[in-house]
This record gives structure tokens, sequence and C-alpha cells, in this order.
């Protein structure tokens, strides 16, 4: 591989893919996790908290044994992301409708979901049971947002992680040639999933919040991750919705979708088509993306 990737916002050249194949060969009894905590300490991949990103060297891994370029050892238990497809635990909540004027559920509270938290497992609960795409582990940078009325009632959940790998509408806005969005893409953060609680009827809620959310999302990602997001983006299933919430809070419609997934490289993955938004989080935010 004389070219250079980028895998979990992480370039990847032929020195990295020699290193990974010699870690392989010299140690051919080394699980999977051993290996990729392993890779961690030798890039010093680590978080802004100094953690290793040990699940993001995982999913480094799967994404070079599926591109053809190493062979991981066989596995030898359960994937740790096997959960993705169980059903998440039901956490007790309330369901009783929620209606009225937002100045009635004043004040609002949005806040971070605290890893290890009852929050978490309430979000998790929420989004998988709730949500029409439901919920599975999030590898790589993210952040949840759990939104509560002034009684602590439960109202909406926020998931934002990782940009779309390529998006032609978005490249075309921001001039991106491939190698500038390889270099600027952690830049940019995607709001995976938004959920309004179905049984939550207030006009203006979804806009408020995610305008709540928009004015302080840059310094709640440099305090987690050390480095700050200038911009986000969605994708909005034009089969189900409308965007109407994203238009209030006045996220601007670049294009379509081709109809294929986020993170479709090989162009052989369909999807249905789905408008593209794209929120500017700073005047500057083209110069702070590299935008050509």
């Amino acid at each position: 591989m004389t070219s250079v990737m980028v895998m979990q916002g992480r370039p990847v050249n032929g020195a990295d893919l020699g290193l990974i194949r010699g870690l392989l060969d010299e140690h051919p009894e080394w699980g999977r996790s051993r290996l990729s905590e392993e890779l961690c300490r030798r890039w010093d991949w680590r978080t802004a908290q100094g953690r290793l990103k040990d699940m993001a060297a995982r999913t480094l891994l799967l994404k070079l044994e599926r591109a053809g370029h190493i062979r991981l050892p066989t596995r030898r238990g359960p994937s740790p992301n096997g959960r993705r497809n169980r059903g998440l635990p039901v956490v007790a909540h309330a369901t009783e409708p929620i209606r009225g004027a937002l100045r009635d559920l004043q004040p609002v509270s949005v806040r971070i979901v605290a890893p290890g938290s009852d929050d978490l497992r309430l979000f998790n609960c929420l989004v998988s049971h709730y949500h029409y795409l439901g919920h599975r582990n999030t590898v790589g940078e993210n952040l949840r947002y759990l939104v509560r009325d002034r009684l602590g009632r439960p109202v909406a959940c926020a998931l934002f992680g990782s940009a779309a790998w390529t998006c032609a509408a978005r490249d075309a806005f921001l001039g991106w040639t491939p190698a500038a969005r390889a270099r600027n893409l952690q830049g940019l953060t995607n709001n995976t999933r938004f959920l309004v609680l179905p049984w939550v009827t207030v006009p203006h809620l979804a806009s408020h919040v995610l305008g709540r959310i928009a004015r302080r999302i840059r310094a709640d990602w440099q305090a987690k991750y050390g480095h700050p997001v200038h911009a986000l983006e969605t994708f909005v299933d034009r089969d189900r919705f409308q965007g109407t919430c994203y238009r209030a809070a006045n996220w601007l419609r670049l294009g379509a979708t081709r109809g294929r997934t986020r993170n479709d490289r090989d162009r052989c993955l369909r999807a249905s088509v789905k408008d593209v938004y794209l929120y500017p989080l700073s005047p500057d935010f083209r110069r702070a993306l590299g935008a050509g």
C-alpha cells in the first residue's frame, strides 16, 4: 500500500501497515484485544484524558482486514460489540402524555450523558425502543445529550458521533478535496440520532433543543476530546421526515444523498435518499475545516 488511508480519523500509511503485519507475525499467540492495545501504545493513540483508544483501534483493524490488507487472529470469545444486535435492557420510565407550550416545560435541561451512569442506561433504552433506527454501541468520538423538562421528565435524546466519510453535497459545499476531507473530518460531527419521545407533543421543542446543543457542543467536545468541532451535519430520511426542526433551527440544507450508506466507500451499500443538513458553529467554520 503506497497511498495513505484514513480510518477512525487516523491516517494509515505503508509503514503503519508494516508495523501491524510485523506484530501479527511476531506474536501469533496474541488475541485481537492484545493486538489493539499494543498498537495504541506504539502509536501513542490516546484520548484527551490519556486512555488508550482501544475500541477505535479494534475497528481500524477490522476495516483493514475487510479491505484485504491483514488477516486477524480468530476470535477467542464473543465480540465485545455482540450486544449491538440484542435488545438493550428496559429502564423504567413514565410514558404519560406531555403536551402544551414550550414555556410550560421551562426550564428545559440539556445535559451530557456520563459513561456508566443511570442516565446512560435510560438514554440507551429510550433510543433503542423509540427511534426508528434503534440504537447500538457507538465507536469513536461521540456525545450523548439527555433532555428533561422542569419536572425532570425525559423529553428528548440526541447523539452526535463520527461524520460521514464522504458526502458529495457536503464536500462540494466545503470545497473539500479527498485529501482536505481526510485532514479535517474530525472537525465535523454527525447528529446520528435525534429523538423527541413519542408521548411528547410540544411545538418548537425540537428546534429549541437543537439550538441549545449547538451553543454548547464545541466546548463540550473540546473538554472531552481535546479538540473542538466546527460544524454539525445530519441526514434526514425524506421518506419519513421533512426536516422541519432542522430548518427551524437554521440548519442549511445542502442537497441530498445518492442512496448510499454514510460510510459506503466501496459504492455497494444501498440506502434511502436523505436530505443533507449542515450547521456551522462559528463564522470562520470554512477556514477551520480547511475548505477550498
